[in-house]
């Protein structure tokens, strides 16, 4: 007993040292990040992640076959990451995907980094956004990514588990690595901070602006989520909690990017 705390207190020290000279990183909107787990860290780790996913719902039959519908989300999609090549030209490399889920119960959408996303049937069968409304939902996702949100839960994450994480490696655990690698599929089902939540708005708005989709359906998307929110159980709002403060904040940042939306210019389309 007294061996392995010793090799837990050797091996915790280290680690909580490690945590307090984590390297700081900046966002898209100028905001110091803590940062355990690399940006190029975090998108390997959500490649493997993204692709075991989306093996076990292509073996369930899960994704969807419905061509009209993929298209329109493709083509939503490809407009927003055009522009956001533009707001982080770094992210040409990225291997931006886009899957579409057959699950009309799941209301939700999600995105790892490095821009690998997914979106429910269930979001659109219930909401029926609009396309400048679905086209929030993507950019909000497509904002995470951007903002090297799944890196930063990763990192919180692995900080809050250094104790447990010690006790692994000092007990031989062989599932240390297999855990770390995880982290990417837990990162998905983690709730964003408020602070990162508000960042992705402020981002996606202006990102969905820039594509040519009007910021006002913001506000309108999340007017019908809190409307639907109160018969049923939304897995998007589990992630992405909706309040009147939040719309009330959306409404805000609307004037200060209409300038975008209404610029007279062509909107290309990113292949997926």
């Amino acid at each position: 007993m007294m061996r392995n705390l010793n090799r837990i207190f050797k091996i915790l020290v280290p680690l909580l040292v490690a945590v307090l000279l984590a390297g700081c990183t900046t966002s898209p909107t100028g905001r110091n990040q803590f940062m355990m787990i690399s940006e190029e860290s975090a998108i390997s780790q959500s490649a493997q992640a993204y692709t075991q996913t989306m093996n076990e719902y292509d073996q369930k039959g899960q994704l969807s076959k419905d061509r009209a519908l993929i298209d329109r989300v493709n083509e939503i999609t490809g407009r927003l990451i055009y522009e956001a090549l533009i707001m982080r030209p770094d992210t040409r490399d990225w291997k931006w995907s886009m899957k579409v889920i057959d699950d009309p119960k799941t209301v939700n959408a999600w995105s790892m980094a490095g821009g690998r996303m997914a979106l429910y049937t269930g979001l659109v069968e219930k909401i029926k956004p609009t396309d400048d409304e679905l086209a929030q939902v993507l950019a909000h996702e497509i904002a995470h990514a951007l903002a090297k949100h799944t890196a930063e839960k990763m990192s919180v994450a692995m900080a809050s588990s250094l104790g447990l994480i010690a006790v692994a490696v000092a007990t031989d655990n062989r599932n240390v690595a297999a855990g770390a690698s995880a982290a990417a599929l837990v990162a998905i089902t983690l709730p964003n901070s408020r602070t990162a939540e508000t960042e992705a708005d402020q981002i996606g708005i202006e990102l969905a602006a820039k594509a040519g989709y009007n910021p006002h359906a913001a506000v309108t998307l999340w007017q019908k989520m809190s409307k639907e929110s109160g018969s049923s159980s939304f897995d998007f709002l589990s992630t992405h909690p909706s309040s009147g403060k939040r719309i009330e904040r959306l409404d805000g940042v609307v004037p200060g990017v209409m300038q975008y939306y209404e610029e007279q210019k062509p909107h290309p389309v990113y292949p997926l």
